[in-house]
């Protein structure tokens, strides 16, 4: 487990994008996401989330019949306003999209870093049943690094499985990120439980973006949040508009999170203790 704090870095300022995209609109949802980029770097942030599938809205029947002729290349002129807004602001962005796999697609996301150039391109591990129809698996938990924190990432469904970001804990991340699509109903509740858990069990902390408004069938439940890696919430969205979450990631909150509650040490260290009434 790696879990040994710089003591000399600085606050992070990061933030998740509560967004409606249009869907199957890539020319539009690529402009508000780079508006989007423009406005937090303004606030000073240097790290800023995107939901699932940003870049194309979660609309199923427009992805069965576009996929994987017009998915995301990451790497192409298509990205090329986000990639300049990033430059201009020196704002790393995680937009989601769906990119070429083989011959079919992942969700992925897509990092463009402060510069402007496209660093990374992590898929979703963990797919669910109709997404297996049109997607292929990620096989690798993806980490990335900005300003010397480390910053895991996730999307959606991999936040259902507490492995997954407990794998990340483990490896040293100090934050969680997750892109997700979660919409009205039983997908509000878990959202709602997941991720203040994900941070308080693995004391790191977690960052959550989300959609707003109707996309197809879909009602989107925004609820796009930052967590302390006590699980308290540190900064929110709302559930109505579009907006976005800013927050401080902290060295001296994380240290003193992590000395009270020593969960992560103790399963390196002591991993046969026994629990009281076990």
């Amino acid at each position: 487990m790696k879990t040994k704090l710089s003591s000399h870095r600085a606050p992070l300022r990061v933030a998740v994008a509560q967004t409606q995209a249009r869907p199957g609109d890539i020319t539009h949802n690529v402009a508000e996401s780079a508006f989007v980029v423009k406005a937090a770097g303004e606030a000073g942030v240097r790290v800023l989330l995107f939901p699932e599938l940003a870049l194309t809205g979660y609309e199923t029947a427009w992805l069965r019949a576009s996929l994987p002729e017009h998915a995301v290349d990451p790497y192409g002129p298509e990205l090329d306003p986000i990639r300049e807004a990033c430059r201009a602001s020196g704002v790393t962005a995680i937009v989601g999209a769906p990119t070429a796999s083989g011959q079919r697609s992942a969700i992925s996301a897509v990092v463009v870093d402060g510069h402007g150039r496209t660093t990374a391109v992590c898929h979703k591990q963990h797919l669910e049943a109709h997404e297996r129809e049109l997607f292929v698996p990620g096989t690798d938990c993806c980490t990335v690094t900005v300003d010397g924190w480390r910053l895991a990432l996730s999307i959606c469904y991999d936040a259902s499985f507490p492995e997954h970001a407990r794998a990340a804990a483990l490896a040293g991340a100090d934050a969680y990120l997750c892109g997700g699509a979660f919409v009205t109903g039983d997908s509000d509740h878990r959202r709602s439980v997941y991720f203040p858990a994900r941070a308080l069990e693995n004391t790191l902390y977690v960052l959550f973006a989300n959609f707003v408004g109707r996309q197809g069938p879909w009602e989107f439940c925004g609820g796009s949040a930052i967590y302390g890696p006590d699980g308290r919430l540190v900064a929110e969205a709302g559930s109505e508009e579009a907006a976005i979450a800013i927050a401080d990631l902290d060295d001296t909150d994380l240290a003193s999170t992590r000395k009270n509650l020593t969960m992560l040490e103790d399963l390196t260290n002591h991993p046969d203790a026994q629990v009281p009434g076990s």
